[in-house]
């Protein structure tokens, strides 16, 4: 059966989110129902989500008590859930984007919609289990007697270039995985690297201090930083601790070079997915 079978409009060209609005309470059921599923068999229900960052955490604070982390005056237990916040937005929103559509395939094979409402709505329903953190955050600040500025401001855009960070991983993920399902087998291994590559056991201003102070690699200190920040996750990590812990604008320095890579990933995801999905309901 051909994937455009069924499309309403035939081959008219309707905007990308012309399209996701018309859908748009379909993505409200579909997001309603990865909560659900997710956590319908779990004893402890949506708890899961505030013991990961916790636990976590507690592991971090022990990993500094040996090797020494500069925290530049923040107590270590909030700059590392701070960190993690932002991490885990993406790496979950990164996993279950890339497992969304062959999670879906009965539905896949009964009728047509947008297929990118699935990674799509697989990476917005995390932002239920941020909320859940911004509440745990908020304690351990006032536990150590720490106020937010109004730089929390930018915290909004943040968690949204979080998301699009996030979203080419899964459209692209996702895409594959339908075709080669070693994809979904191999991406916790990738996150995982992924993790200790950011920034979130350490701050971003220790490999600054060490790469642009210290020049600790020589003449390739400067690149090698350009391409540590390639990374989004080290400028997003860097700014979300800013806004909400320094009470400090987001640094642009660190930002840059991987908004920039995302500018040029994200429409090129897109267009592979799109291309990938013309065929899903016959493969998958």
């Amino acid at each position: 059966m051909s994937e455009t079978a069924g499309h309403p409009g035939g081959p008219a060209r309707v905007s990308v989110w012309r399209e996701l609005y018309a859908y748009r309470e379909l993505m409200l059921t579909l997001a309603w129902k990865n909560v659900i599923v997710r956590y319908k068999q779990a004893y402890l229900g949506l708890v899961w989500a505030v013991l990961k960052p916790l636990l976590l955490m507690l592991i971090f604070s022990v990993v500094k008590g040996f090797v020494g982390i500069e925290t530049g005056g923040i107590p270590y237990p909030v700059l590392a859930f701070a960190a993690l916040m932002p991490w885990i937005l993406f790496q979950e929103s990164a996993s279950e984007g890339v497992n969304s559509v062959v999670g879906n395939a009965a539905l896949i094979r009964k009728i047509y919609f947008p297929r990118e409402i699935f990674p799509i709505t697989a990476t917005l329903t995390k932002l239920i289990e941020l909320l859940i953190s911004f509440a745990i955050l908020a304690a351990l600040m006032a536990y150590y007697q720490m106020a937010p500025t109004w730089q929390v401001l930018w915290v909004p855009l943040i968690i949204a270039y979080t998301l699009l960070a996030a979203l080419i991983i899964s459209l692209v993920g996702s895409a594959i995985n339908v075709y080669y399902r070693d994809i979904g087998v191999a991406l916790p291994v990738l996150l995982q690297i992924a993790m200790y590559l950011s920034p979130v056991i350490y701050p971003l201003s220790l490999v600054k201090q060490r790469l642009l102070e210290d020049q600790a690699a020589g003449a390739w200190s400067d690149w090698l930083y350009l391409i540590y920040t390639l990374n989004p996750l080290a400028g997003i990590i860097d700014a979300f601790q800013r806004t909400m812990l320094h009470g400090q604008a987001p640094d642009l320095a660190s930002l840059w070079p991987g908004m920039l890579l995302t500018a040029l990933l994200l429409p090129l995801s897109y267009r592979l997915f799109k291309r990938a999905e013309s065929r899903f309901a016959d493969v998958i």
